[in-house]
């Protein structure tokens, strides 16, 4: 069982690329294996955590691929860290505003992927996919969800999960007019090579460089 999910709309847009790119990616998944589970997330620190764990445990998925939206990027960036800090800009869709909370009381500092994000790297690459491993999930609502899905994963240690962000779609001009080249089908594409590689994936991640200077994300 393959569990994706995407966040409802945020921040006064109308939709939410990573919804939609998640339910593209389920749709190419299921063309070959069948078992593929889509979930929408609301954008509310607290609830979108409670939600996936719900999922998780009623599902009993052996890979999850949460998905959101980076509209600042260009790339698919595979998340390499979740950490235990709420610490919000704008309001989440119930008007929440936590600043320096932890996620979870007491947990961790931080928890790395079980996603296999160098492998997966590698393939994107080779797929033509413009993709990044990100040293940084931010500290918003899909931090939130990672760190959340991370520590609930430590009781099944055989499940593989993690996060991946996904830029602006190119029907959607982001500030000062600038748009990104990235189509809906190609976030979609992404979603399912790192699910497909997750599942093929059990020795050691290949020594493929990918860190990230600290005035530039690797590749830029």
């Amino acid at each position: 069982m393959i569990l994706l999910t995407g966040f409802e709309p945020f921040g006064g847009n109308d939709t939410n690329p990573s919804w939609d790119a998640a339910q593209l990616a389920a749709e190419l998944l299921r063309a070959d294996r069948g078992s593929v589970e889509c979930l929408e997330l609301p954008c509310v620190f607290g609830t979108a955590g409670e939600v996936l764990c719900q999922a998780v445990d009623r599902l009993r998925p052996t890979i999850i691929v949460c998905v959101g939206l980076a509209g600042g990027r260009e790339r698919i960036s595979l998340e390499r860290v979740a950490i235990n800090c709420d610490d919000a800009v704008i309001p989440d869709n119930a008007g929440n505003k936590p600043v320096d909370e932890e996620v979870v009381s007491g947990g961790p500092a931080a928890y790395f992927t079980s996603l296999p994000l160098k492998a997966a790297l590698r393939e994107l690459r080779i797929a033509g996919v413009r993709a990044e491993v990100s040293q940084t999930a931010g500290t918003y609502v899909c931090n939130h969800v990672f760190y959340t899905l991370m520590h609930h994963l430590q009781g099944n240690p055989g499940t593989k999960g993690g996060f991946v962000h996904v830029p602006f779609p190119d029907t959607q001009v982001v500030a000062g007019g600038r748009e990104t080249s990235m189509t809906l089908g190609e976030m979609a594409e992404a979603i399912a090579v790192v699910v497909r590689t997750a599942e093929h994936t059990d020795a050691a991640e290949p020594k493929l460089s990918a860190g990230a200077l600290p005035w530039r994300q690797a590749g830029k």
